[in-house]
């Protein structure tokens, strides 16, 4: 059959964004694409970290939503039921700070950023259930978050505790220990210096679910590893042992230690400056008085500073007075915030010695198995940190360290133990714009919670006053009793606005039912979250908290088996700006959403995001990429628009190359996508458009191998830039819409990588030639591929074990070829690797399908040979892998 045209010729044919995306996004709704029912069976659960309402989109977001967009896409593509679904942490101190600089209300200010964002994430056509859609500051929604403190204060979880809390005096609020950050010791949200203070505060008990947080972390195959170690950090659990110094005029303190084989080095004692007794010690001593309150006020002290308190400690194992000091590198929330110093065995305490000019002691040396000499240790310069043997240890010298510390835990009468650094989750919040916390104060009962009929405790009007606001609201926090109707007050703190996001992801799962915060029977068949993306922050605040809230709710039977939320979990790397630097207002370096999608479209913002760098990574934000990402996306819809329909005729060899390129790129791309590594995917598909580029340009195509094709294109591309899609397959003639197509189902043809390996180092050879020598205007290539026996060479040789050129020789067959096999076996010798090569039969045929590459890159006549009919010696250069050529 003669072919017909299948490429027109015209004027580059271009789109317009602002008109194609609006359409397909109406379209999309209509035909309800993302809407998925409440009767499926375990959807596929994909989602992303819902947004601070704080007003605009940025690129951080963008990046963030394209990535769970475009998975639930490629998932729903292939068939599957998807819940991708969005909503609004709405709650939190900067909604109640804009609201003040604005002279209005919080929920006003919080509304209208709502509506903002929801018209840039349609804009930006992200495809959610919004029928779903949850905001955490309406009250249907912080009901539950009431109905789940006081089930869980049923079950013990909650308590009320007067403690030294941290305290930001710009938010004027207090602060859980996960919230504030660095040595420096700031507050997380506006990066003022945190300062102490002693309120009674309302806790969950998240220590009681330590251990199960800590051992449950290592089934979390789908986290990344750094999350992971945070969390271990965090929680912070250490074997060890506990043990009482006696101190002069105060009794006993107890100590918590790893190490309790150095006890015979101990040569001084030291405190916390917020431990009880060093507060005790200033009450009487000015000069640690001074100190102490140095310790809370500056950000950071030297790690050496400290202050002798004139008292001593009895060290257990040795009798020995030693002085105690408060250092501020003692840190009050690790172990019991008193430590015994052994300057000779932990690197701070050997610092802090040198500077006190404090006696150094060595009890342990390293043992026969160590890798260094005894006698090269000198712990008055280093602190030697190894197990090892004992020492300068009375009766128990030559004790190895792991055996040392479980005889001493008897002989000084001390108890095996476990630390956490992990402490209770300080949920009470001096500010307005929250959950109020449902407990009243009564004179006569003390807190009485308020009753199930009663919630929601709904906020009253917003007050503008400093201070906590729901302090103000006299009306609203004055109430009777509910159990014995004297007159009492409403608990006027809120609750942590992490408690809002800590089971948001079960809401979205029933989000109209009333009784209860969600089904449970249908969250227990639809979590955990399959797929959950967000930024790596909050790794030891949500994440925990997720995790903690999980494991209660499975406890308390509102789920049936479900211990962790998320299965796997990815963080985003940052956008930077054009500088490579954080984008900021300050930097003016920020790239707004809107402009790019006034500029470019939607699909280019989509594309370059996801082009440039694999999800977890950072990139920096480059107006080059983003104009190729427009230009591929112009390009393509070109070439789509100028494809004619013709079917033509009979496939010949250069057919069948495209062919099997479209069946490799969709297995490519399918196992890209499936590993998150969108750039990869990208990639393959635009090595596909310009392979069918130049298959209409330099043949006469074939019309339904390029159909097929630019199907493909449209398929593979719709998750991360949709609307193109859309357009490709609406110019296609193709049923439906894209984002209801079948994804593609392709293997890799046998031996792709190898043939395409052959291919690339082939046209390389190619060109090396064509420069060497000179050759302006190559008229004809000549290739022809390796003899059988040279393919038998290599086989012995690879199998050979060592003694490539006598294992050859030996062979029979091989023998008749003479020097011809042993010099080519003595070119193999030096191989350490050998890659796969084609069956000669197989490369022939593999070369020919890719000649017309060839040809249209030197626009010259190329002939391939097998070994039998190759004209002169062409064969003879030829090796497995590699044919010889010849070019005229």
């Amino acid at each position: 059959m003669e072919r017909m045209s299948t490429i027109e010729e015209t004027e580059a044919d271009r789109f317009d964004p602002a008109a194609i995306e609006p359409k397909w996004q109406q379209a999309w709704e209509e035909a309800g694409v993302f809407r998925i029912e409440d009767d499926v069976d375990d959807p596929e659960y994909v989602l992303a970290m819902f947004p601070y309402t704080s007003g605009q989109l940025h690129m951080g977001h963008v990046r963030n939503y394209t990535i769970t967009d475009a998975f639930a896409r490629f998932e729903r593509l292939r068939g599957k039921e998807v819940l991708h679904p969005m909503g609004w942490d709405s709650f939190g101190l900067p909604a109640e700070n804009a609201a003040e600089e604005r002279d209005t209300n919080p929920r006003e200010w919080t509304m209208s950023c709502i509506e903002t964002m929801t018209d840039q994430l349609k804009r930006m056509g992200f495809g959610y259930d919004w029928e779903r859609e949850v905001m955490t500051c309406d009250p249907d929604y912080y009901r539950w978050n009431q109905w789940l403190f006081k089930r869980f204060r049923d079950e013990g979880l909650v308590s009320r505790d007067g403690r030294a809390l941290n305290w930001c005096p710009d938010c004027e609020t207090v602060l859980a220990d996960e919230q504030v950050e660095g040595e420096a010791e700031l507050c997380w949200r506006c990066d003022t210096p945190v300062e102490t203070r002693e309120l009674d505060q309302w806790m969950f008990t998240i220590t009681d679910y330590a251990d199960e947080l800590f051992d449950a972390l290592d089934g979390l195959d789908g986290w990344p590893d750094n999350v992971r170690q945070m969390q271990r950090n965090w929680i912070g659990r250490q074997e060890g042992a506990s043990v009482e110094f006696e101190i002069e005029d105060h009794g006993s303190v107890e100590i918590f230690t790893t190490r309790l084989d150095t006890i015979y080095g101990a040569t001084f004692f030291a405190l916390s400056p917020g431990h009880e007794l060093a507060q005790a010690i200033a009450a009487e001593n000015d000069e640690v008085a001074a100190y102490v309150a140095r310790a809370e006020a500056e950000d950071e002290l030297p790690e050496t500073s400290g202050v002798f308190t004139g008292l001593h400690a009895t060290n257990p194992a040795t009798g020995e007075e030693i002085p105690v000091y408060v250092a501020d590198y003692v840190l009050e929330d690790v172990g019991t915030g008193a430590l015994y110093a052994v300057p000779a065995h932990d690197d701070r305490d050997h610092a802090f010695a040198v500077e006190h000019d404090i006696p150094i002691r060595q009890v342990v040396e390293p043992d026969e198995d160590a890798e260094v000499d005894p006698a090269d240790i000198d712990v008055q310069e280093q602190a030697y940190t190894e197990d090892g043997r004992l020492v300068n240890s009375g009766e128990f010298d030559g004790l190895d360290s792991e055996s040392a510390r479980e005889r001493f835990v008897e002989a000084f009468d001390g108890d095996f133990r476990t630390s956490y650094r992990l402490r209770d989750w300080l949920i009470s919040r001096q500010r307005y714009w929250g959950t109020p916390i449902p407990m009243i104060d009564c004179p006569e009962c003390g807190y009485v919670p308020v009753p199930d009929d009663q919630l929601p405790v709904e906020l009253p009007d917003f007050v503008h006053t400093t201070g906590n606001p729901l302090d103000a609201a006299g009306e609203w926090k004055q109430v009777s009793c509910p159990d014995c109707g004297h007159d009492a007050v409403r608990e006027t703190d809120t609750m942590d606005t992490f408690v809002d996001s800590s089971w948001y992801f079960l809401r979205y799962i029933s989000p109209d039912v009333d009784e209860v915060p969600f089904d449970g029977e249908r969250a227990s068949d639809w979590m955990p979250v399959d797929q959950y993306v967000g930024g790596i922050e909050h790794a030891v605040m949500h994440l925990l908290y997720a995790r903690f809230f999980t494991k209660v709710l499975d406890d308390i039977d509102l789920v049936d088996g479900i211990r962790e939320p998320f299965t796997n979990l990815t963080n985003q790397g940052m956008v930077l700006g054009e500088d490579g630097n954080k984008m900021s207002k300050s930097r003016g370096n920020g790239v707004s959403p809107v402009r790019i999608i006034e500029e470019y479209g939607a699909d280019t913002a989509r594309l370059f995001i996801m082009e440039a760098a694999q999800p977890e990574k950072e990139f920096a934000w480059d107006p080059e990429g983003v104009e190729s990402a427009h230009q591929f996306l112009q390009n393509l819809y070109d070439l789509t628009a100028g494809f004619d329909g013709g079917e033509g005729g009979e496939k010949g060899p250069v057919d069948s190359y495209v062919d099997r390129e479209v069946d490799a790129t969709v297995a490519t791309a399918t196992e890209e996508y499936e590993s998150f590594r969108f750039n990869h995917a990208l990639q393959a598909v635009r090595e596909l458009v310009a392979l069918l580029r130049q298959y209409g340009d330099a043949t006469d195509p074939d019309g339904a191998t390029f159909r097929r094709g630019l199907r493909t294109v449209a398929v593979l591309l719709s998750p991360v830039a949709p609307h193109v899609a859309e357009e490709l397959w609406e110019q296609l003639g193709e049923d439906g819409i894209a984002a209801e197509a079948d994804w593609p189902d392709a293997t890799k043809p046998a031996e792709y990588e190898t043939g395409k390996r052959l291919v690339e180092n082939t046209r390389e050879d190619i060109r090396d030639i064509v420069e060497v020598a000179g050759i302006e205007d190559p008229e004809r290539i000549e290739m022809a591929v390796a003899p059988d026996w040279k393919h038998r060479v290599r086989e012995v040789a690879r199998s050979a074990d060592g003694d490539v050129v006598p294992t050859v020789m030996q062979d029979d067959e091989l023998r008749r070829h003479g020097e011809d096999a042993a010099d080519y076996a003595k070119e193999l010798a030096g191989e350490a690797y050998f890659d796969d090569v084609l069956p000669p039969a197989t490369e022939r045929e593999t070369l020919e399908r890719a000649s017309w590459l060839v040809e249209r890159e030197f626009d010259a006549e190329v002939v391939v040979y097998g070994p039998e009919n190759a004209p002169g010696g062409l064969a003879s250069k030829a090796v497995p892998g590699r044919p010889g050529i010849d070019i005229e």
